[in-house]
């Protein structure tokens, strides 16, 4: 087997692998050698049958494996002398179109070797921590939150008209042709108008209603309606309203504390504080964490595979497209074309990426089979119902694992960073905090 170089330019490089026809064709009889104990064949024994037969009877489909096994050998052994990690997979192709049994085999390999990464000098980084307590505004404008979700209706004045977001009680009759149709009636019912609970043009029919009023309320049901009898069909429902209720608030005291599973109003302030501050903290760590980003960028410069950067040049530009193009779903569009904006992030992501893998890699830094089980369950959780397929899904697609992994080494990684850093608390107000982490959108 020889290995010549053809190309060692920048990161790219290139080498024409021949085997030879006596390596094929002993990589063969050796397969036949290992094989025929458990050959039998008419005519004898098991394990009796002459290697001139076999290897005419198995020879040309053990060629073919040979061929393979031998041009992976030679890539694996490649890399591993020279030290040379693909960015990509390598583009291998055989070079002598008319091979025949019998013919060395001579292959051309050619990819994009990952570049030597510098050591980072992490003394000289420093970062600023931004620290928010929970004061007592914010825990009472939680707690306002919480009474409104929790909100109770009352009955307006006599004669109020209804207005969006109150509640009417009903009693009411669907028609379609003057035919009741079925799970059309009830009495009763409690509608908070603008809630969306009916098809579409039913509550907003509603605004304006008095206690006492009846009204014929004309809809159209979608196209796309459940039940077929009635999809797309007119109908008529016959309203009498019975009350209308304005909403209030509940009262901020023990009662609505214990409607959220807190003993007493001091226990839910108490949770109210621990989630805030929870927020607060994993709000800091992004800005924290996009410091980090930044000064590593700046910090580390090394040739980047051309390879992994128009990879992810193009998914940037394509995920934007779709995000600047909600309507469309599919992929089978126009190729959008990278801007140099588009280029310039591919290049910073790719480098960070690098780095931080790099960083991962010396010290050892993995992600367990517990930390991967329960970042699925949580992805589980949001297909309900389906919880076991998406499970499957996950572990028959390596990609998806991949997908579901890389934030969390990434996050590993920066944990591991921050500790080397120099880190400076400063206590910043709430509001602060949320304009540092919408600068981070903006950029």
């Amino acid at each position: 087997m020889q290995v010549t170089e053809t190309l060692n330019e920048g990161l790219k490089r290139g080498y024409n692998i021949t085997v030879s026809a006596a390596e094929l064709d002993e990589k063969v009889n050796e397969k036949l050698r290992e094989a025929a104990p458990e050959i039998s064949m008419k005519g004898f024994r098991k394990g009796k049958v002459p290697m001139a037969l076999l290897k005419k009877q198995f020879g040309p489909r053990l060629l073919g494996e040979a061929m393979q096994e031998s041009v992976d050998g030679a890539m694996a052994k490649h890399f591993e002398d020279s030290g040379d990690r693909p960015a990509m997979q390598p583009k291998v192709e055989m070079t002598n179109e008319n091979w025949k049994e019998g013919d060395d085999i001579e292959v051309a390999m050619s990819y994009e070797a990952l570049p030597e990464i510098p050591e980072v000098d992490l003394s000289k980084v420093k970062l600023e921590k931004l620290v928010v307590k929970a004061d007592d505004a914010a825990i009472d404008e939680a707690l306002g939150s919480l009474a409104e979700t929790a909100q109770n209706f009352e009955d307006r004045k006599k004669n109020s008209k209804a207005k969006d977001g109150d509640q009417v009680v009903i009693d009411f009759v669907g028609k379609v042709d003057d035919v009741a149709f079925d799970g059309g009636a009830a009495e009763d019912f409690p509608l908070v108008l603008g809630s969306g609970q009916f098809i579409p043009g039913f509550e907003e029919q509603l605004v304006g209603v008095k206690a006492g009023e009846e009204k014929a309320v004309e809809v159209t049901f979608p196209e796309e309606y459940g039940n077929a009898d009635l999809a797309g069909k007119a109908a008529v429902f016959d309203v009498t309203v019975k009350a209308v209720k304005e909403p209030k608030a509940a009262e901020i005291d023990d009662e609505l504390a214990k409607k959220f599973g807190a003993d007493d109003l001091a226990a839910l302030k108490a949770q109210i504080a621990e989630r805030l501050e929870a927020e607060y903290t994993g709000a800091s760590r992004q800005v924290m964490k996009r410091g980090l980003l930044d000064a590593l960028d700046k910090a580390v410069k090394f040739d980047l595979p051309p390879s992994l950067v128009e990879a992810e040049a193009n998914q940037i530009a394509h995920q934007l497209w779709h995000e600047d193009n909600p309507d469309v779903h599919g992929h089978d569009h126009d190729h959008i074309e990278p801007t140099d904006e588009h280029k310039a992030l591919a290049e910073r992501r790719v480098r960070l990426g690098l780095v931080l893998a790099e960083v991962g890699s010396k010290q050892e830094i993995t992600v367990t089979d517990a930390e991967m089980t329960q970042a699925v369950m949580n992805q589980a959780r949001q297909y309900p119902g389906q919880e076991r397929q998406f499970f499957e899904f996950v572990q028959q697609n390596p990609g998806m694992r991949q997908q579901i992994q890389a934030p969390i080494f990434e996050d590993k990684v920066v944990d591991h960073l921050f500790e080397q850093v120099t880190v400076k608390e400063k206590e910043v107000s709430k509001d602060d905090l949320q304009k540092a982490v919408e600068a981070l959108e903006d950029e």
